[in-house]
């Protein structure tokens, strides 16, 4: 029987563990796919990042302002960007704010890059199965950002 009560923390944990122990293996799995279709639409996981972050957006952001919003080193997102300049995914931008950061804006090339991507991403998630209820998939939202929040806040009082 499925208890509705708050769980205590002494057992809240080894609950959240199960979703660790589930989350990592698909994470990489999905990571895997990207790659493997990355010959056929130029993405890696990480361009791809860069892309869907521009697209959700809707505009221009610095390569500072990407890094942080994606969690990632500025370093790696200017790899990315540079990757995605290369195929024409992205364009650089002129910055008002400051000369020597410009916006990376997504290109029409992008855009249709990462639209594709995600098509084929939900047309294979539309066969999850399981008979799920939008009800089921807001508390697991809903738990991984708990989660997620749990370990940032670990992460800002760790020395």
């Amino acid at each position: 029987m499925v208890d509705n009560l708050p769980l205590s923390p002494d057992r809240l944990g080894p609950r959240l563990a199960e979703v660790y122990a589930v989350l990592g293996p698909l994470y990489r799995r999905v990571a895997r796919l990207v790659e493997h279709d990355s010959p056929r639409n130029g993405l890696s996981i990480g361009v791809r990042a860069v892309l869907e972050r521009l697209e959700m957006t809707g505009t221009a952001e610095t390569v500072p302002q990407i890094a942080r919003a994606l969690e990632l080193s500025r370093q790696f997102v200017q790899r990315m960007v540079n990757d995605a300049l290369a195929q024409d995914f992205v364009a650089l931008e002129p910055n008002p704010a400051h000369r020597r950061s410009p916006l990376v804006a997504l290109t029409d090339a992008g855009r249709a890059a990462i639209n594709a991507v995600q098509r084929r991403e939900h047309e294979a998630m539309g066969r999850v199965g399981g008979d799920l209820t939008d009800a089921e998939i807001d508390t697991t939202l809903r738990v991984l950002r708990h989660m997620l929040a749990a370990v940032r806040d670990t992460e800002e009082r760790s020395p």
